[in-house]
């Protein structure tokens, strides 16, 4: 393409001699992913160790090497930090992890951070990892921590393709943030199908849902982190295609990596508002359940607070012409009314009449 930058403009001097200084690289250890390093996009040869990729690019200055480390050592670290002449402040959040996203340049080393995800959807979650990428004239670096993201898609797709490829570090750093976006679009489906199933259970009275709702809002929250600043970041690099020349397929490339990003952090926001204001349906379907059950009881103490009344009243009523046929009928000789030939109708009436005015005393009051 006509303003495509001189391949010239992407390497080193070769006249360049290493530092003195520079400690000898370790071996290629679990933590190295893979090597290759690469001449006009094609591949000519996979080095199996640290050592061997810097000799072979000290070799081919007009090659470049692209080297994948998971959760490196710090020696592998400070080796690359020596070779490439990688700012120690990069190397430093390159080891440590737990960055959040975020793009910066020193000198002419291009500094990445990105935070892939990927939904589990046996444990209806999203599994976090971070990526760390040195991006130079005649390198790029990966440090990847964490399950996600898998580079070797797109270390075979760019393989498969190499006039894209033969446009150097940059365009392996689009392939990566491409790869890195396309693999929230999985996230975002499991995601929708989550809050479909939360509102489910939110009307269907589901006493866990709460839990679910608050998990999966804080899912969101490192979500958002992982996807907003990515917009910034890509925004600022299309800021600067004119300053570094960059290609013009990659620009285009470029923005439909931005399209897509700006999609899904709209999609992860819009996830916020819709958890926020499903709890808030929750909490008040919630209250309005124990208000329910709350006036349930209410009523239930109501109606046997009347039975218990009622029990009260008619044991009152009864327990007068107990009291006096108890008392005329204990075995005493010398008792009032005992010889009075009247004495037992005045009993019955007493007992009748204490009877009734009790009766129509909690009438009155409503006990009976």
């Amino acid at each position: 393409m006509s303003d495509r930058r001189p391949r010239a403009a992407w390497r080193r001097t070769p006249a360049e001699p290493p530092a003195a200084t520079s400690p000898e690289p370790p071996a290629a250890g679990p933590s190295v992913v893979q090597a290759g390093l690469y001449r006009d996009g094609h591949r000519v040869s996979s080095p199996e160790t640290l050592a061997e990729t810097f000799r072979q690019l000290r070799e081919h200055p007009d090659g470049m090497a692209w080297i994948g480390l998971k959760g490196p050592t710090e020696d592998e670290l400070h080796s690359l930090a020596a070779e490439f002449d990688l700012h120690e402040l990069a190397v430093e959040d390159a080891m440590e992890a737990h960055q959040r996203p975020k793009l910066e340049r020193y000198g002419d080393t291009l500094f990445v951070v990105l935070r892939a995800a990927r939904y589990l959807d046996a444990q209806e979650e999203v599994d976090f990892g971070e990526l760390h990428v040195f991006v130079g004239r005649d390198f790029l670096i990966t440090v990847r921590h964490g399950a996600a993201p898998d580079l070797s898609a797109v270390r075979r797709r760019m393989e498969e393709d190499p006039e894209l490829l033969a446009l150097g570090p940059e365009a392996v750093l689009y392939a990566i943030l491409d790869a890195v976006v396309d693999g929230y679009a999985p996230v975002v489906e499991g995601v929708q199908n989550d809050i479909d199933e939360i509102e489910t259970e939110v009307f269907g009275g589901d006493p866990a849902v709460s839990r679910r709702i608050y998990e999966l809002s804080r899912e969101m929250v490192e979500f958002q982190r992982a996807t907003r600043p990515l917009v910034g970041m890509l925004h600022g690099l299309m800021a600067g295609f004119a300053k570094y020349g960059t290609d013009e397929e990659l620009q285009r490339y470029l923005r439909d990596v931005a399209d897509h990003v700006t999609h899904t952090s709209e999609r992860v926001d819009g996830f916020r508002q819709a958890l926020t204001e499903i709890l808030t349906v929750n909490a008040t379907l919630v209250t309005q359940q124990q208000n329910a059950e709350m006036r349930a009881l209410a009523e239930a103490g109501f109606e046997q607070n009347e039975e218990i009344k009622k029990i009260s009243s008619w044991a009152a009523i009864l327990f007068a012409p107990t009291l006096v046929g108890t008392i005329y009928g204990m075995n005493f000789d010398a008792m009032p009314e005992l010889d009075w030939a009247f004495g037992y109708p005045f009993a019955i009436l007493l007992m009748a009449a204490v009877c009734t005015s009790l009766y129509f005393i909690f009438k009155r009051r409503d006990w009976l």
